[in-house]
């Protein structure tokens, strides 16, 4: 180990790579849990967003594959790239987050994120060209109710990516060691010069 190791303020590079195939990974697996909550009647509640017909299993599915397809993604990311340190790797799981949302965003534009459940539902938006009817009180509440539904989907996401890159980096998941961790590494280079 040499003190470059030990410098904090090297830069932290990004696998673009890595970060592909976890965006795809969260994307896939969101898939997965989306249609396995429709295979077993969880879509019900996510047909329209309405707080108080949210049934236990609909806000587990489709909460859990917010933020488990992001876990999955942030995690595919750490370990390809190689990453053995926390804070890099949690980077790549935020850069997972940001190109998953993207593709998401992609798939709304064709009608294709209604598979993922109805928590990503505010992602879709009316076309400019479909003529817009007035819009009465049920329908404002249920546009707020369903992009309230896609921000808390969204955050979660996020932290869902941070900690399955975090998880990857295979570093302690508490956060005071990031304090311990230059004295642990000087430790380490001292002990090997001292059998060396």
């Amino acid at each position: 180990m040499t003190s470059d190791d030990l410098d904090v303020r090297s830069p932290w590079r990004v696998d673009w790579s890595a970060v592909w195939v976890g965006g795809l990974t969260a994307v896939v697996v969101g898939l997965l849990i989306g249609m396995s909550g429709f295979a077993v009647g969880a879509h019900e509640a996510s047909t329209t967003i309405d707080w108080h017909k949210v049934r236990l299993l609909g806000a587990a599915f489709s909460i859990g594959g917010a933020f488990f397809a992001f876990v999955a993604g942030g995690w595919a990311a750490g370990r390809i790239a190689g990453t053995r340190r926390s804070e890099p790797a949690m980077l790549h799981g935020a850069i997972v987050w940001l190109l998953g949302t993207l593709l998401l965003v992609g798939l709304a534009t064709v009608g294709a994120v209604t598979h993922f459940g109805g928590w990503y539902g505010g992602l879709v938006g009316a076309p400019t060209w479909a003529a817009t009817p007035p819009v009465d009180a049920t329908a404002a509440v249920a546009a707020r109710n369903m992009a309230l539904a896609t921000l808390i989907s969204l955050l979660l996401g996020l932290v869902g990516g941070v900690l399955g890159g975090w998880l990857a980096s295979g570093e302690p998941m508490t956060l005071t060691y990031y304090r311990r961790r230059q004295m642990l590494s000087a430790d380490r280079v001292e002990r090997a010069r001292r059998i060396a």
